[in-house]
């Protein structure tokens, strides 16, 4: 099989995972945003922000490093394997130790518990990175689907029956712990690969020399992402990070169904075109694009939908989520295209260049907030999307540099899904405008989502012929590659 089918099978089965598991863990998160509060969801949220700083040392970049490396042996993986495996477990005794001081941090005693008992999600991620990374790099994505789908499924079932049994905070806890170990286990079940003893020292050189410079992204990636969380949550309380952290969930979940599906096969498709500079920069052309004829629509329409997305999805409780939604989804459509800039940076071997910009952002990002904060989560969501916006330059100069981009050629391929959008936009203002008193929020929603979806396949389809063609022969050939890989 040649790497583009191999690629094109690998989207059918990436989306199936990232579609199946998103749709699963976004219903047991709306039904448990029902059931608990805004506080309940703070306070998880603020644990979730030391869990994601403690996991940026927990594989040290070795995936990625896996990914990329064209030359493998088995000594790299069980080199990889076994340091993953003891810096785990330090870790997870780390966050037992240390539960205790950070909620003290936070005056709220009910964190120490909760970090305590997700600390264990150390050791779980380490035993799962080699395994992930070997199907990752063989395209194994149906092991990957499966494994995704089994492990939210089941988490979500033990998350909502503690949550419907009183649990509180602790259906979330239990959620993710599940989670984890299910997918730890199917990992193992789906992969041929055993660990053995063959370490060599002169390999972890190689890998820590890659990795390093991953995990010095990831480091710079938390600060630029969660670090906000954490001020949120220190300075305006769990109740304000209940609510921002509702609207970045969907930011998230949005940015995962649109982009992870393609840049999981982008790495390694990538990789394998890196002495191929033609071919590498038409596959970026190529993916760029076709993200944005779905992620610009999904973006725009969700802040324009977000009072009656919000109303009917989570209640009436979360309405003060909505501004802050509808600020981040304009931050989600500038990162659903440059998610590929990072992606080649890695690929072409140059994670030096993708820390270095994620370093610029992060730093740009802490004096946004320091200034956005007196005036609550609104401007801080502002702040944030603006200082991306600001900083676009720098990574499309990047790539440039590397792959001798077109600017105009790239830029101009945007205009298409960017000028229906807008027309789609207009049409759900419209709608809206006249009915808005006369429909509920969920009739309205619905005729909203259909009215701005005909409309944008019409403008795209009068506007861009050739690349609607273009897009649904991808579909068409993408279905089959699909379903075939299912029969298989």
């Amino acid at each position: 099989m040649n790497l583009r089918h191999k690629a094109i099978k690998g989207v059918g089965w990436s989306a199936v995972q990232n579609f199946g598991s998103q749709f699963l863990s976004l219903l047991v998160y709306l039904v448990l945003a029902r059931v608990l509060g805004p506080e309940t969801f703070g306070l998880v949220a603020l644990a979730s922000v030391f869990v994601a700083f403690v996991q940026v040392f927990q594989e040290q970049g070795f995936t990625e490093a896996i990914i990329q490396r064209p030359g493998l042996d088995r000594s790299h993986l069980d080199t990889a394997f076994w340091t993953n495996a003891a810096i785990g477990l330090v870790l997870t005794l780390l966050g037992v130790a240390v539960s205790g001081p950070v909620a003290a941090l936070f005056g709220e005693p009910r964190l120490g518990a909760i970090i305590a008992w997700l600390a264990p999600s150390f050791l779980i991620g380490s035993l799962s990175a080699v395994q992930q990374a070997v199907l990752t790099r063989e395209f194994a994505f149906r092991a990957l689907a499966a494994r995704q789908l089994v492990a939210t499924l089941a988490g979500g079932a033990v998350g909502l029956a503690m949550a419907l049994g009183g649990f509180g905070v602790w259906s979330l806890v239990g959620q993710q712990l599940v989670n984890q170990a299910i997918g730890l286990a199917i990992l193992w079940f789906a992969s041929p690969w055993r660990p053995g003893l063959q370490i060599s020292k002169a390999h972890l050189r190689e890998l820590f020399g890659f990795g390093i410079n991953v995990t010095g992204f990831n480091l710079s990636n938390f600060f630029n992402r969660r670090a906000v969380d954490f001020l949120i949550g220190y300075f305006l309380g769990p109740v304000a990070l209940g609510y921002y952290s509702i609207a970045m969930r969907i930011l998230t979940v949005m940015t995962m169904l649109l982009t992870t599906t393609t840049t999981q096969v982008a790495m390694p498709t990538f990789s394998q075109l890196q002495q191929q500079p033609e071919r590498l920069r038409s596959a970026f052309y190529t993916v760029t694009q076709f993200t944005s004829l779905v992620s610009f629509p999904a973006f725009l329409g969700v802040a324009a939908l977000a009072p009656e997305l919000v109303a009917v999805v989570f209640g009436g409780q979360w309405e003060a989520s909505v501004p802050v939604l509808q600020i981040l989804a304009l931050l989600g459509l500038q990162q659903s295209v440059l998610f590929f800039n990072s992606t080649v940076l890695v690929a072409m071997g140059k994670p030096a260049w993708r820390l270095g910009i994620n370093l610029l952002n992060a730093v740009c990002g802490l004096v946004a907030f320091a200034f956005a904060v007196h005036w609550g989560i609104v401007a801080v969501a502002a702040a944030y999307t603006l200082r991306v916006y600001l900083l676009t330059p720098v990574a499309v100069w990047a790539v440039d540099r590397l792959i001798r981009i077109e600017l105009d050629v790239y830029l101009r391929q945007f205009i298409p899904p960017l000028m229906s959008s807008l027309a789609m936009v207009s049409a759900i203002w419209v709608t809206r405008q006249l009915l808005v008193e006369r429909l509920d929020p969920l009739s309205l929603l619905v005729l909203s989502i259909a009215v701005g979806a005909g409309v944008y396949l019409l403008a795209l389809r009068w506007g861009a012929p050739s690349l609607f063609e273009r897009a649904f022969a991808y579909a068409r050939e993408l279905l089959p590659k699909a379903a075939g890989s299912k029969a298989s």
